[in-house]
């Protein structure tokens, strides 16, 4: 399996949304300072680093969308 795919049967809503949302999965892994794998793959991560990695980015991603509803500017 090439770097940056995944067995994952989760498929997006927004297929265009993929680019942003690994780009949110590396800036909050930077902010937790876990370290992903240059190669993409992070069967070898810690469950709990990886848990860590998608609690944060559900957060966001609820941020994000409250803002937008609200009519709020988006901030990080």
């Amino acid at each position: 399996m090439a770097a940056g795919q995944s067995r994952s049967s989760n498929s997006l809503v927004v297929p265009q949304a993929s680019a942003a949302l690994d780009q949110l999965k590396y800036e909050v892994a930077q902010e937790l300072g876990i370290q992903i794998p240059q190669d993409g793959y992070m069967g070898f991560m810690a469950t709990r680093d990886a848990g860590a990695i998608g609690g944060h980015i559900t957060r966001r991603l609820v941020q994000i969308a409250e803002q937008q509803l609200s009519g709020s500017q988006f901030t990080r």
